[in-house]
Parts: C-alpha cells; structure tokens; sequence
C-alpha cells in the first residue's frame, strides 16, 4: 500500500465534545503533531480569528509541516451563517466570512473545508429548487476567488441526520455536474459515509478524481482502529482512484486528545506496512 499524508484536527480551544483532537496554540499544535508523525495540521477557527502569520510561516518551516485545511464551520456554529439562508444580509455575511477564510488559507498554502456552513434546506419549502439555484450562485463566486488565491474548496459531505444537502457522494457529484462549478471538490468523512452511504468501494470510486479531501474516524467517531470499520479496504480503494491528498484525522478526544492523535497514526500506518 502507497504511504499516505497525515493531517490532524486541531483548534485554539473547542469542548470536550468536539471531535478535534489538538487544542491550544497553534505552535505547540504543530509541534505536537510532528512529533507524533503527521505532515501537516487542519486549523479550525472564526474568520475573524487574530493568527499571527508569519510567525506561524516561521514555525512550519521549523517543524517542516504543513496547513493541510482551514475549517469554517464556526462561521455557522458561532456566527450563525449559511450560505442559503433566506436572510439576504446573513447570507452575504456567509459569503464575505467565507472570503476571509479563503484569505488565511492562501496565506498558509492550505485549502478550505466547507460543511455546515452551506446551511440546510428549511423544513416544509415547496422550492428546494431555488436553494440549490442560490448554493451554485454563492459557491461559484467563492471558487472563482479562492481560484484566484491558490486555494481549492472542499464540501464536506455529512450524514443525514445533521443536514440535508449533500449527504451522498451522490447528490454531491450530481450537483456538481449540473452547475459545471470549477475548483469545488468532495470531501469524504468515514463517520459519515458509514451512516449514509451503501458501499465505501462504491462511493469513493463514484468520487473519484472529485475527492480533495479525506476524514477519518471509526464507526463511532472514535480514533481510526478503535471500532468496526475496515481501513485497510477504505485505505486501498483511495489508492485504487488514485487519491493523494491528506487523510486527516478528525474524531472524538477519547481518551484524551493527544492520546487519540497518536493511536491514530500509529494504526494507519501500520497498514501500510
């Protein structure tokens, strides 16, 4: 099996029941995950979030790692944004946050993840229709931008139980296809896609050159290894398709963040071996 790049979720501060593992300052942050293995760091964070930039410039070329993605979701968990709502100047504050997050991955030569923040088709809508029309709009400004910045846009695909856009690779793809939007990616999480999807092999083969991006937890969001789902069968099936981004490890602190971090990596790689 080919060795894969390892990322590893990480945040200034989060709850307990977040699933990030790295919490605290960014430099410690880095230099913990190196010392466990990773290549690079996935950064959640608000927009208006202050980060020193050229000092954290200065401490990955140190440590030799990268930003692997910037991570909006706290536009929407703590700003209370979408970027369908039917608030015209919510939405636009979802559109403009968004650029600003587009502005700090360029600056660190990472990409943007994009989950919660597309929001959620309100119950009860006789028009879904004009919800994707408006999701299309937004998301091809924001891909032309971050085009524009070197940076590419992954939407994450979460299970149904959480939203209710984008919960297949599927419906991903499908829209995709119809928009014709450029620089828009999938990005798979093997949380989700055990809940909504019939077939890892299928799914990631339908994805195809489509994924930028990759999570990985086990069935119950725990630490990869720690559960039921099979890796080393969802490990070979990204080879088959030729996938070579990050497989980023984004589950529960349990039994403790460092802990999982490390357990992590140290059974993903054996399965390359």
């Amino acid at each position: 099996m080919k060795q894969f790049r390892y990322a590893v979720s990480s945040a200034a501060y989060a709850p307990s029941t977040a699933p990030l593992l790295l919490i605290g300052d960014i430099h410690d942050n880095l230099k913990n995950a190196k010392a466990f293995g990773y290549d690079a760091l996935e950064i959640h964070m608000r927009e208006t979030d202050f980060l020193d930039i050229p000092s954290v410039l200065r401490t990955m070329e140190q440590t030799e790692m990268n930003v692997s993605m910037i991570a909006t979701g706290r536009l929407t968990t703590e700003g209370g944004c979408s970027l369908i709502d039917d608030r015209p100047y919510v939405m636009q504050a979802a559109v403009e946050g968004t650029q600003k997050y587009i502005d700090i991955a360029s600056a660190l030569g990472a990409d943007l993840i994009v989950g919660w923040l597309i929001g959620n088709i309100p119950a009860g809508k006789l028009c879904p229709r004009q919800y994707m029309d408006r999701l299309a709009e937004n998301l091809r400004l924001l891909c032309n931008y971050a085009a524009s910045k070197n940076v590419r846009i992954n939407v994450e695909i979460i299970n149904h139980y959480e939203v209710n856009v984008f919960t297949t690779v599927k419906s991903f793809v499908d829209f995709k296809d119809e928009y014709g939007l450029d620089n828009l990616y999938a990005h798979l999480d093997t949380f989700h896609m055990n809940i909504d999807e019939n077939s890892f092999e299928e799914a990631i083969c339908l994805a195809g050159s489509h994924i930028g991006y990759v999570h990985v937890a086990d069935n119950h969001r725990q630490y990869p290894g720690s559960g039921m789902l099979d890796f080393k069968r969802i490990l070979t099936t990204l080879e088959d398709v030729n996938y070579d981004g990050y497989l980023s490890v984004e589950c529960f602190p349990v039994p403790n963040g460092m802990e999982a971090a490390r357990k992590a990596i140290e059974y993903l790689k054996s399965l390359e071996k």
